[in-house]
């Protein structure tokens, strides 16, 4: 029986997108687990081409993906518990109160794909909700994170007998096109208001994807982040314990590990305003000052005047005409929309 382990080191075909089935471990039937790595059309960007093409723009900018190391993701965990940081649980309150209305409104027998499943965690009370109705569930957790994905499963399937997995190790945009098949409706999940990260036009060509192999029975539920007064935004993004600042300064710590970068942590500043214009927060790593840094890894000086500032990550948010209109650029309707009580977030379920 392969393991876990010889699946992460195992080397890569060369001539297949998805990678064979492997079991879970001993102690989960085949039969209940199957895991497909899905590689996309492009090979994935490298953290060294993010910082030599990023910091050589104009407005210099690093992908958002290399926030989320080990030592990120686990900021981040920290992040989703703070006072200030409010979508986590208010999302989950929702869940709470409406999980069982949400799996009603699907169909019965319906299988669940969740693009950037993490943990999860909120995910069991979807989970839950559909186990009560029909006696078997079919889930799809779609994550870059191999151990993410080991992990959660094995817990999943533990904690539900009529549970079975088949997990697709691969990035969202990758994933979008290769959508695990079912009989019948199948819904699927964005959660966490991730859809704020992405800029408009990419978020459009997600779901974009998502509709091409969308059957009129499936429907897609998004969490989104909703406008709201800018203190509380702002004080979400810039708490006052500093666990989101070192979850942005994280980032110039890996470059510096992995890329023999010279940044001095002491020269920058987190900050993340809230963008009236473009309702948006914009995550930034702002220069000090007037100074070079040296990325030795690759070989190049980068150069930053005093109050220049790094891009690093959107947090969109959303009326309900905007996310409206938004998913009709995409060719989708908003056909039910659930908000907690103040309307801070919402979760809303798309159809073709």
């Amino acid at each position: 029986m392969v393991t876990w382990d010889q699946v992460q080191s195992a080397p890569p075909p060369q001539d297949e997108r998805a990678v064979g089935v492997r079991p879970l471990r001993e102690g989960h039937p085949s039969s209940r687990f199957d895991f497909v790595e899905i590689r996309g059309e492009q090979p994935p960007l490298t953290l060294c081409r993010a910082v030599t093409d990023g910091l050589a723009k104009p407005q210099k900018e690093l992908a958002t993906q290399f926030l989320y190391d080990h030592r990120g993701s686990e900021l981040f965990e920290l992040i989703t518990e703070l006072p200030e940081y409010y979508p986590t649980r208010t999302e989950r309150g929702i869940l709470e109160a409406r999980a069982s209305e949400i799996v009603e409104a699907v169909g019965y027998g319906a299988a669940m794909i969740e693009f950037g499943s993490g943990s999860s965690s909120k995910t069991r009370l979807l989970i839950e909700a559909a186990l009560a109705r029909c006696p078997t569930l079919e889930y799809h957790p779609i994550d870059i994170s191999f151990e993410f994905l080991k992990l959660s499963s094995s817990a999943l399937l533990d904690a539900y007998p009529g549970l079975s997995i088949r997990a697709l190790g691969a990035e969202y945009f990758d994933a979008a096109t290769e959508l695990p098949a079912h009989d019948g409706p199948r819904l699927i999940l964005f959660l966490g208001s991730n859809i704020g990260n992405l800029d408009t036009a990419s978020a459009i060509d997600f779901l974009t994807r998502i509709r091409r192999h969308m059957k009129p029975s499936d429907r897609v539920l998004v969490g989104i982040d909703l406008v709201k007064d800018r203190n509380l935004l702002e004080a979400a993004y810039n708490d006052a314990q500093g666990i989101t600042a070192q979850f942005n300064m994280n980032l110039l710590r890996r470059i510096n590990r992995e890329l023999d970068g010279q940044f001095d942590e002491d020269k920058f500043a987190h900050l993340a305003p809230y963008l009236d214009d473009s309702a948006r927060i914009q995550m930034r790593l702002v220069s000090k000052c007037r100074q070079s840094v040296a990325v030795e890894g690759i070989d190049r000086v980068f150069d930053f005047e005093d109050g220049e500032f790094i891009h690093t990550e959107w947090s969109h948010k959303y009326t309900p005409a905007t996310f409206a209109t938004l998913c009709a650029s995409a060719n989708l309707q908003v056909d039910h929309l659930w908000t907690d009580p103040r309307e801070w977030f919402g979760l809303a379920m798309l159809k073709a």
